[in-house]
């Protein structure tokens, strides 16, 4: 019997999140099993009673680092892994954030000359600041004036809260929108497949037109996801 790889995940299928995955791995990496865990607790479970040895384990568990709670369970999902020699944790701050960093969102999501640009200014700005304070390894960020503008609940917020509020601002009410709970079909879906699409429903790819796999692939390339793939010994060969 051939080793497998398994990615585990924290999230349900059905959500944004699995449904996103599920189509990254078949387009890129139709090898590795997607497995879902539920939540988050029962990932942790999961590693500290993996018994198998055999196969490679694949870990994405999200690094919200300023939510008590998930920085509790990462430290012991950390202890537990570290006891095992078949598992690889992945580094991502949530699901969201992969997407929200995506050096080509906007260029995808709005026409060049779309009234969004300007309706959405402010949360573009806040996006902005936002990926490059963390790509410098800060992690102040409500310390932006920027997000203060943007989000004026933002002391309530999390990290992994402000990102999913700030890309489903961002992409609502296009094919792209992204919720907890849904996923736009033109993230999924080669164009134009959008089957409630409008007339004046035009985005940034309505003349250059990509398939479902140079979509995957273009976002492994402009994401977090190259690099932790191939801390992980994965690769796509371009």
């Amino acid at each position: 019997m051939s080793l497998k790889t398994i990615l585990w995940i924290e999230d349900k299928k059905g959500k944004a999140s699995y449904r996103f995955w599920n189509c990254f791995l078949q387009q890129l990496f139709p090898d590795v099993e997607l497995e879902s865990k539920r939540n988050n607790s029962e990932l942790v479970k999961a590693v500290k009673n993996l018994n198998d040895t055999s196969n490679k384990y694949i870990i994405v568990f999200d690094n919200s680092f300023d939510n008590l709670q998930v920085v509790m369970e990462q430290k012991m999902l950390k202890q537990y892994a570290q006891t095992k020699t078949n598992i690889i944790l992945l580094d991502i701050i949530c699901f969201e954030y992969i997407l929200l960093e995506f050096k080509y969102l906007l260029n995808w999501i709005y026409a060049p000359d779309d009234e969004f640009l300007q309706k959405r200014a402010t949360a573009i700005i806040a996006r902005t600041k936002l990926i490059e304070l963390l790509h410098a390894h800060n992690t102040d960020y409500k310390a932006l004036r920027e997000l203060v503008n943007y989000d004026s609940h933002l002391d309530e917020h999390n990290i992994e809260q402000l990102t999913a509020k700030l890309l489903f601002d961002l992409t609502r009410n296009t094919g792209f929108e992204i919720s907890k709970g849904t996923i736009g079909e033109c993230w999924i879906n080669s164009c134009c497949e959008w089957n409630e699409r409008q007339d004046d429903d035009i985005c940034g790819l309505d003349s250059e037109r990509l398939s479902l796999y140079d979509k995957m692939k273009i976002i492994y390339e402009n994401t977090c996801l190259k690099e932790q793939f191939k801390t992980a010994g994965l690769e796509v060969t371009l």
